[in-house]
């Protein structure tokens, strides 16, 4: 059991880059163009990883642990994460919270490596970054907790392995509230089309990527890899809410389907809908939010 919840890291580990690329290339796609090669996440990350790093005299510790605590938060919440039907390396009672906590970590030391540059430009980024997590961690950690009342479980792994089995039909308006949510939680913490566009030149428009701004060779390879990590770490949820496993010889093909359908619809999406105005963007995840305490009510009936 445990060597299959280490597969299940390894392969998160290396397939996670690949989900970006298939964004890409759906949405070249839907464009006329023959896009980039599907690869290309790991080959930019590989060249980033090459190069040197140049620092401001003006910036403290803070500004190079930002992009290493942002991948070792991410890399550690895939050890309590279940998927392919598995449960995860790590679980106990009330690893939600830990689950929280590790995602607030990383975008907390991301939010401090930004404001430590001293700009202004930046800092609005971080502000903007951190009103979106307010909204957004909430519709997360209700989602999760409605999914935990009909399961009767507190642990991440039991609650997945509760939704795949006998309760499966009985909570469908539960799980379909929730993979709303969680869609909407994925699409928003992994900075995506309609709450954020990665590719936007439009600075005053950014959010993530304008914290990043300044980061450049190994830290910004890291930042990039960490980012894949947290996409395929949300996506799983996501899928396992979608798909629910019980494990067997065909988890795996069904595993990796739903992530690479999840990104294929992320694709989809992004080529049929512009970015929503600053405004739009927290109403958008109130609606998670209350999607997710309505499960939480159906749940508790």
């Amino acid at each position: 059991m445990e060597l299959l919840s280490v597969f299940n890291i390894l392969l998160a580990l290396t397939l996670a880059p690949l989900l970006p690329g298939i964004i890409n290339r759906t949405k070249a796609f839907f464009a006329g163009r023959a896009g980039q090669p599907l690869l290309l996440p790991y080959f930019d990350i590989a060249r980033l990883l090459r190069k040197g790093a140049v620092y401001s005299t003006t910036t403290t510790w803070l500004f190079r642990a930002g992009p290493v605590a942002g991948l070792a938060t991410a890399a550690a919440a895939l050890t309590i994460v279940p998927a392919l039907g598995q449960p995860a390396l790590i679980s106990f009672k009330g690893d939600i919270f830990l689950l929280a906590c590790l995602l607030g970590a990383g975008r907390f030391f991301t939010v401090l490596a930004a404001l430590d540059t001293g700009s202004s430009f930046e800092g609005m980024g971080a502000s903007r970054e951190t009103l979106y997590a307010a909204l957004a961690e909430p519709a997360l950690l209700v989602g999760l907790a409605a999914l935990a009342l009909v399961t009767g479980d507190l642990s991440i792994s039991g609650i997945y392995a509760g939704i795949s089995g006998k309760v499966f039909a009985s909570i469908v308006p539960v799980r379909a509230l929730v993979a709303v949510a969680l869609m909407l939680v994925f699409l928003a913490e992994n900075s995506r089309i309609p709450f954020d566009d990665p590719t936007t030149h439009l600075e005053l428009t950014m959010v993530h990527e304008v914290m990043v701004l300044d980061h450049g060779g190994p830290d910004l390879g890291l930042i990039q890899y960490g980012a894949a990590l947290k996409m395929w770490l949300i996506g799983s949820l996501v899928a396992g809410v979608m798909f629910p496993m019980a494990g067997g010889p065909h988890a795996t093909v069904v595993y990796l389907c739903a992530m690479f359908a999840l990104a294929i619809g992320t694709g989809v999406a992004e080529s049929m809908m512009a970015r929503f105005k600053m405004p739009r963007v927290p109403q958008l995840l109130v609606a998670a939010g209350a999607a997710s305490f309505l499960a939480v009510i159906l749940a508790a009936r």
